[in-house]
Formats: C-alpha cells, sequence, structure tokens
C-alpha cells in the first residue's frame, strides 16, 4: 500500500483524479451489474430472452461504440466526454432501479453502455497526456485502482441489496453523479494535440486511423489475450460448476477475488520488474506466453477429482492475472507508441472495438468447443485450444516486434 501510496503521488493531480475516478467507476459498476440479471429474472420476472436483451444492449452500445466516443475525445477534448460519460451512466443506472418495463429498461441499458464507450477512450487518452514519458508506470498504477474497484464492488453491491435493489442502483448513480461534478471542478478544460482536427473530417481521422497498418496488426494479434482473460467469467465457472456442482459457484466468486487481489498486489511489482529486465515487446511477449500457460494444469487435470481441479483453478486465475499485469502497462504503451501520440483517444476506441468484437467471436468459438468437449468427454480440448491461443498471440506478436512494427507510427493524419 505505501509504494501504491508513493507511485501515485509522484504523477501530477488530474492524472492522479484519473486514477481515483477509475476505482470509483468500477467500484459503482460492479456493484451492481452482477445482481442485475437476477433483479431483471426474479425481481421483474422478465423472461430470459427479454434479460438477455437488456444485457446484450449493453454490452453492444459500448463495444460498438468506442470509436465514435475515442473521435470525441480528440475533436473535442477529454474533459466533455469524460464528463458526459459519468452524466450518463448517472441516468443509466437511475433508472435500472427505477423502471420496470422492458423498453425503459433497454434505455436505461443503452445509456450506460454508451457512457463507457465515452469516457473509457478519453480516459486513457488524458492519462496518456499527463503522464508523458512515464506511460508504462502510469498505466500499471491505474490498473491497480481499476481492480480494486473490481474487487470491492460487488462486496459493497452485496451489503447493499441486503435492503433492496434500488438502493444499490441509487447509491451507484450517486457515485457517478459525484464523478461528474468532481471531473467538472478538477479536470484540465482540454488538452491541445499535436494535429488540428479542426481542419479535418471525421472521416479523414478514421481512414488515417485504418491506414495505419503497423497498429491494426498489433489489434489484431492482442485479440487471444482478451479471450483468455474473459474465460474467468465463461470457461473457468463452467468448470468450477461441473467439478464442485452447487459449491461452483462460491468457487467461482473466490476465483474472482483471487484474480483482482493479485492484480492489485501484484501490478507494480511485476511491472518494475519486467521494465527492468524486458524491452516492451519482450514484456508483451513473456506476459502472453504466461497468459496461454495457465490452462495447462486444467489440460492435465484428472477429471474425477474435484480437489484437482479446484487447484487447477487457482493456478490458472493467478497465472491469468499475473500474465495480464505484465500486459497491460506495456499493451497500452504501444497503442500510443503505434499511434505517434496523434488521435490517441480514437486510437483507443478503434483498439477496444476490434478487442470487444473478438472476445463476442472468441466465446462463440469456446462456447462451441465446451460442448463438443463434453459430448465426447475430452476435458482437456477446450483448455489445449486456449493454451494455443495464448501461444499463437505471443508469436504474433514477438514478429510484430521484431520486424520493428511494435514502434513504427502509421502515416500522418493529412488536413482536409
Amino acid at each position: 500500500m505505501k509504494q501504491l501510496w508513493q507511485q501515485t503521488r509522484s504523477f501530477p493531480p488530474a492524472a492522479r483524479l484519473l486514477m481515483a475516478n477509475q476505482f470509483a467507476i468500477n467500484l459503482a459498476f460492479y456493484m451492481l451489474m452482477p445482481y442485475l440479471a437476477a433483479h431483471l429474472s426474479h425481481g421483474l420476472g422478465l423472461a430470459a430472452w427479454a434479460v438477455g436483451l437488456v444485457l446484450g444492449v449493453r454490452n453492444f452500445s459500448q463495444q460498438g461504440m468506442f470509436l465514435v466516443g475515442g473521435t470525441l475525445a480528440d475533436r473535442l477534448g477529454h474533459k466533455v466526454p469524460i464528463m458526459a460519460g459519468c452524466l450518463l451512466r448517472t441516468v443509466g443506472f437511475g433508472l435500472l432501479g427505477w423502471v420496470d418495463n422492458l423498453p425503459a429498461l433497454i434505455v436505461a441499458s443503452a445509456a450506460t453502455g454508451f457512457a463507457g464507450a465515452l469516457f473509457n477512450p478519453a480516459v486513457r487518452a488524458c492519462l496518456t497526456t499527463e503522464a508523458g514519458e512515464r506511460r508504462v508506470d502510469a498505466f500499471a498504477t491505474f490498473n491497480v485502482y481499476y481492480q480494486a474497484g473490481m474487487l470491492l464492488g460487488p462486496l459493497v453491491g452485496l451489503a447493499l441489496l441486503a435492503a433492496d435493489f434500488r438502493l444499490v442502483c441509487t447509491v451507484a448513480a450517486a457515485v457517478f453523479a459525484a464523478l461528474t461534478l468532481l471531473q467538472w471542478r478538477a479536470l484540465p478544460a482540454r488538452h491541445r494535440h499535436p494535429e488540428n482536427t479542426e481542419t479535418c473530417g471525421v472521416l479523414a481521422q478514421w481512414r488515417a486511423i485504418l491506414a495505419n497498418r503497423p497498429f491494426l496488426l498489433f489489434s489484431a494479434a492482442m485479440i487471444g489475450s482478451y479471450v483468455l482473460t474473459f474465460q474467468v467469467y465463461l470457461a473457468l465457472p463452467l468448470a468450477a460448476a461441473d467439478a464442485l456442482g452447487a459449491e461452483g459457484t462460491a468457487a467461482t466468486s473466490a476465483l474472482f477475488v483471487i484474480s483482482a487481489a493479485v492484480a492489485v498486489a501484484g501490478q507494480l511489482r511485476l511491472t518494475g520488474w519486467a521494465k527492468n529486465r524486458w524491452q516492451s515487446g519482450q514484456a508483451l511477449v513473456r506476459g502472453l506466453t504466461v497468459m496461454g500457460l495457465a490452462f495447462v494444469p486444467l489440460a492435465l487435470c484428472p477429471r474425477g477429482s474435484s480437489a484437482a481441479v479446484l487447484a487447477s483453478l487457482v493456478v490458472a486465475v493467478v497465472l491469468l492475472a499475473a500474465g495480464s499485469a505484465i500486459v497491460y502497462p506495456f499493451e497500452m504503451d504501444t497503442v500510443v507508441a503505434l499511434s505517434g501520440n496523434r488521435l490517441v483517444a480514437t486510437h483507443y476506441g478503434l483498439y477496444n472495438t476490434v478487442s470487444g468484437l473478438g472476445v463476442t467471436l472468441g466465446n462463440l468459438g469456446t462456447g462451441a468447443l465446451w460442448d463438443v468437449a463434453a459430448r465426447h468427454d475430452v476435458a482437456w480440448l477446450t483448455w489445449t485450444a486456449l493454451t494455443v491461443t495464448g501461444a499463437a498471440c505471443a508469436t504474433a506478436v514477438a514478429a510484430l516486434a521484431r520486424t520493428g512494427r511494435l514502434t513504427t507510427p502509421g502515416p500522418r493524419l493529412a488536413p482536409v
């Protein structure tokens, strides 16, 4: 904790605000979202398809609009999208607790999703500007606050849920309302950008990014890392349920806690250790390799032993969290390097959209593979495929690093 405090204080006030801001964002988000499906199905009596529609609209309105959010941040400055996103999520979370008809719930869900698309690219681009040459350290510290919010949010939400789901939504909305006021008072009004976006159309900005071949290749190469990370929500809970039955839910909750705790406790140490030994590309490759190796114990684990499966799940979560902690700050820094420090928020927006679409397709593939493995009693097949995914991702990034494409930005934006 002392190291975190010292590291945080070494950054400018605006960067410290963004870190605290992300902690509060995740705290409020995760105190509500894990319990939303149960509220919609049991509390409001919605059919399963309606619950899926509400949750799907939130995910689509965020992943599909990241590019728009990043573009707005580059054209309007970072402050406006951050404030607008926090305000929109205030409204969305408030509505989720107090409306009970499907159209209103869809509107609320879309608002919460689009809010994330507004402030996520802007926050990361703003942090890049404030951190200067210390981007890797800044993103490592930022991730500690990010994970801490994920760790505490469900616990706070569970405590509030003992009273009423509406209280959960009201408190979450109040957090975002406070964040809106805080950003208004404390964030710099507007950051200067190397290019004058007022002289360029939005389509010109997008064409310039789509012409940035090294950035697009890196975005595609990193899709596998997001597929692997998401298995904490998909394959690992399925394995826990298969092995432990009714106790699988409790085991899954414990896995979430372990994952966040590893990131909170180990992020700064792992980043410092990696910086002292490896270049950025080497750190990415080694981190991705660790993430792929996380599934090897599960591939080798005997299915009949619940204790062995549980131990393998814990090892998998720890390795996934450690590998992600190594990768994340260097990954974010590489996006900035490949952007040439131009249109950074738009680059982050497209990067998030690509990874989001990749996760959707990857989850479909993982789910289909899981069903095949279950029918033919070859559980190792799913875990082997995930290990191969990590190896392929690491190999692709290594190839980009070897050819110098992790440090070469794309073509400059030409005014129109």
